[in-house]
């Protein structure tokens, strides 16, 4: 009977791709890493890792295991989901990846209502990069990830994880309230501003530097910071403009005029957990409960 941990090391190995990420993930250290999975080997009878260089590579015989092995933990999940769903209370722990403007807008409110409804479900929540935060669901870091998606941007898939749209919101222009009397009135009369957006990689900069570009100019981004806060002080305080989602300004309102792009381009809000784990009672909850903070904003909103 082979072990169960020392397999899910295996996985871990082939997913992170060295010994001291996995120990870090796992909270082991490297050496029991690499003890285990001589172990392992020992085990099955044949070769799994090959050194190359300072890395260490599976054979094909382990990508065999590690193929049986994500399996035999969907399984295992799901008969957990099964359990759960048994009870009469709903109970356990959900991890949340959440990305910063619906950490914002959307968090607040669905802590405060998970601990009225469902007072024994304990919520983590940690803030990541959508694209970060799927792989890391799909990799078991969390259990629930909210990610964004711009249009014609599409967000990496994962085959074991589901997709549930969560809501939508409009991506405009804000720019300083007083504009010098360059009395900006579209995109293109930015050309010769100042511009703050996120770094690059990040799907929302890849976007905007695209919509900038169909305007007939390249944007001259003199500010980068993967804090939308701070993106939406520089832009009140008169020292930049930039393309921002509505989220933002969700519970605090702003002084920067907003303005409507050709197209009313949205972006869609999404929650994504592994298949195996969708239908337990936590998840279910967490789902719920996001869902109805959603559509309070968008009340709000349409207010």
């Amino acid at each position: 009977m082979l072990d169960v941990r020392r397999l899910r090391l295996l996985r871990e190995l082939s997913i992170r791709g060295t010994l001291a990420e996995v120990a870090e993930a796992l909270q082991y250290s490297p050496s029991s890493v690499s003890q285990q999975l001589a172990l392992l080997e020992k085990e099955v009878g044949v070769e799994l890792l090959r050194k190359t260089g300072r890395r260490v590579q599976l054979t094909p015989q382990a990508e065999v295991l590690v193929t049986h092995t994500a399996q035999l933990l969907e399984t295992m999940e799901q008969a957990e989901a099964d359990l759960a769903a048994s009870l009469t209370t709903v109970t356990g722990t959900v991890r949340i990846a959440v990305f910063q403007s619906a950490a914002l807008a959307l968090m607040p409110d669905t802590l405060t209502r998970m601990a009225t409804t469902y007072p024994e479900v304990r919520i983590e929540m940690i803030q990541r990069e959508p694209e970060t935060a799927l792989h890391e669901t799909w990799a078991r870091d969390f259990d629930l990830v909210i990610a964004e998606q711009y249009p014609g941007h599409a967000a990496p898939r994962y085959p074991e994880l589901d997709r549930v749209k969560l809501t939508t919101d409009a991506i405009r222009l804000a720019v300083p309230a007083s504009d010098g009397g360059t009395a900006i009135r579209s995109l293109a009369d930015t050309a010769e501003l100042p511009w703050v957006m996120e770094p690059r990689g990040a799907a929302s900069r890849h976007w905007a530097e695209q919509a900038c570009r169909s305007a007939g100019f390249e944007p001259d981004v003199r500010f980068e910071t993967a804090d939308l806060q701070a993106q939406a002080r520089l832009i009140e305080s008169g020292n930049a403009v930039a393309l921002m989602p509505d989220l933002v300004w969700t519970g605090r309102g702003t002084t920067a005029r907003l303005l409507e792009l050709p197209g009313k381009p949205h972006r869609t809000i999404f929650t994504s957990v592994r298949r195996s784990s969708v239908q337990r009672p936590a998840i279910l909850a967490a789902r719920e409960t996001l869902a109805a903070a959603a559509a309070a904003v968008a009340g709000e909103d349409a207010r």
